[in-house]
């Protein structure tokens, strides 16, 4: 087999070294993981995938949808990602620090961490704000006159 044809099927030997050590980072990872607790990862991990699949997926798909047809029947399709980014981002933060914005930690939290648990909640509030107004700072900008030279 030539050269070309090789890095054809194989493709950059930097990307092929860059895959084999995110596999052998990720197998690590997955080694450390279920060194203790391995049921109740197992369970976390399956348990995850279904609530991904069964709950969130349609449930986000849902209201994707309906913003979009909202957006169309006023004309402003084009304007669907300024709506879709921000509001993923602010999704995906409060997924992943639920149980801070919720407040549903134990004392365990401060005393892991010597913090406080409040606050969270308003501070999800501000950059989901702010997400949100930069989003709608950037379509002003694009939907703004541009005045052409003479």
């Amino acid at each position: 087999m030539s050269l070309g044809r090789l890095r054809a099927v194989v493709g950059n030997p930097f990307q092929l070294l860059l895959l084999a050590c995110s596999f052998a980072l990720a197998g690590y990872a997955g080694v450390r993981l279920l060194a203790g607790e391995t049921l109740q990862v197992a369970l976390w991990f399956v348990g995850s995938a279904l609530l991904h699949d069964l709950v969130l997926l349609p449930l986000y798909a849902t209201v994707d949808r309906a913003a979009v047809r909202l957006l169309g029947a006023c004309g402003r399709r084009d304007w669907t990602p300024y709506v879709r980014v921000p509001a993923l981002l602010s999704c995906l933060l409060l997924l992943v620090w639920f149980p801070l914005i919720s407040g549903r930690v134990d004392a365990r939290y401060a005393g892991a961490t010597g913090l406080s648990a409040d606050g969270f909640l308003a501070r999800w509030l501000l950059v989901t704000a702010a997400l949100f107004a930069a989003s709608a700072l950037l379509l002003a900008l694009r939907l703004r006159p541009r005045r052409r030279p003479r």
